[in-house]
């Protein structure tokens, strides 16, 4: 279990000093998290103590929403204020994905009689 929390917090580090002296604008948990991944794609699978300890994260996820929801109950007058203009944009984003999201899909996907391994 130490192995598995010693191996993230690791990739975390790696990438707070990658973030700190090569990418300021990017995250150092997001670049630590990339580097994690493409070391686990590298070794083709995750070992037993990395998969124990994101486990145990994973079960208590929803804890992190909470400082997310208190800032949001914060900021209420404001969100009233702009109620239409955030509905408007939700809407707009939620549209363009799902269309950008199906011609993406209809691009890539296989086209009527065509065969999978040519």
């Amino acid at each position: 279990m130490i192995s598995g929390l010693v191996q993230i917090l690791l990739f975390q580090s790696l990438g707070e000093l990658i973030s700190k002296f090569f990418l300021p604008t990017l995250p150092g948990p997001v670049i630590g998290l990339v580097l994690l991944i493409i070391w686990l794609v590298l070794r083709k699978g995750i070992n037993r103590e990395l998969a124990m300890v994101a486990d145990g994260f994973s079960q208590y996820l929803g804890l992190l929403f909470v400082p997310a929801a208190v800032g949001v109950v914060l900021f209420l007058p404001q969100l009233k204020a702009n109620a239409l203009a955030i509905i408007s944009a939700l809407v707009a984003s939620v549209i363009l994905t799902i269309a950008s999201s199906a011609i993406v899909v209809r691009f890539l996907s296989p086209k009527p009689g065509e065969r999978l391994d040519d």
